[in-house]
């Protein structure tokens, strides 16, 4: 005799019903839940070459509510992805993938479309700092940091860009 079991849905399992057939679920992972697409002043650019880094970021900026225009790992992919999403600020890595890097990627992004920089690096020594000068950076947040930090730093720079507007 077969064994009956305490819930119905048990009983369908593949192992007791071998006709169970599991179906594909899928949910929002954009934690958005329903709501409409952050703004320009919310939306945040990710210059990181570093695949870890990048998602710990990425995981701590969307805990935190922040909106997120994009990871990039090279300065060519960082320019285009601000071109087309348009962020209010760029957490900038120096170092990056390909021949330009981060000083590189967001002094064009100043220039070009007025998106300033907070640098995450573990290289800000004085003559990086002076490269990125014209870029008016936004803070520098020295490598390793916390995401408390980081978050720290993102929301004294969209002070910073509202006092100036």
């Amino acid at each position: 005799m077969r064994p009956k079991t305490a819930i119905p849905e048990l009983s369908r399992a593949g192992a007791i019903n071998p006709s169970f057939k599991p179906r594909v679920v899928f949910s929002r992972d954009d934690l958005s839940g329903g709501q409409a697409a952050g703004t320009r002043s919310q939306l945040i650019l990710v210059v990181e070459d570093d695949y870890l880094i990048a998602l710990d970021i990425e995981a701590g900026l969307l805990a935190e509510g922040f909106s997120l225009a994009g990871l990039a790992t090279s300065a060519d992919q960082a320019i285009s992805m601000a071109i087309s999403t348009k962020p209010a600020l760029a957490l900038m890595d120096i170092r990056l993938l390909g021949k330009r890097d981060g000083v590189d990627a967001a002094l064009e992004l100043y220039r070009e479309l007025g998106i300033r920089c907070i640098f995450t690096t573990a290289h800000g020594d004085r003559d990086v700092r002076l490269r990125a000068e014209a870029a008016k950076p936004l803070g520098w947040v020295q490598k390793p940091y916390s995401i408390a930090t980081l978050i720290t730093a993102i929301r004294n720079g969209f002070d910073e860009i509202e006092k100036q507007r």
